[in-house]
């Protein structure tokens, strides 16, 4: 089978922004990390995480089942592993894949009210 996606990828500018809502609207602040497995077995990753003042999160364990897309939201612990990330601070994120993969980042920040959401596709090698 053709390689479809790649085996390492990195996220740099994680940021969990505000949580608050957006009056009469479903929108929460938050980022989350989508991964997609064109593949026939399933995609064990190992997720780190890296901050500015302390030692990292590593191998955190996330599994993408075969020929699927998975949504990871950072706000969510029991998505990654128990971490619990802290709001407005700075981490970057390493996946490592048994099976090459294709990820995407994603941000929606309500601090302001024409909100804004960003979708950037993750640095694959």
């Amino acid at each position: 089978m053709e390689k479809q996606g790649k085996r390492n990828w990195y996220v740099i500018d994680g940021y969990l922004p505000y949580k608050g809502k957006v009056m009469d609207e479903p929108f929460e602040g938050h980022e989350a990390i989508m991964i997609l497995n064109c593949h026939d077995e399933d995609a064990d990753i190992a997720m780190d995480i890296y901050y500015e003042d302390r030692e990292p999160d590593l191998n955190i364990p996330l599994t993408v089942a075969a020929r699927r897309v998975k949504c990871f939201r950072m706000d969510r612990p029991e998505d990654i592993g128990g971490i619990a990330l802290e709001r407005q601070c700075q981490y970057s994120l390493r996946f490592r894949s048994n099976i090459e993969v294709v990820l995407q980042y994603g941000r929606m920040d309500i601090a302001q009210p024409n909100l804004a959401y960003i979708g950037l596709m993750g640095y694959g090698e």
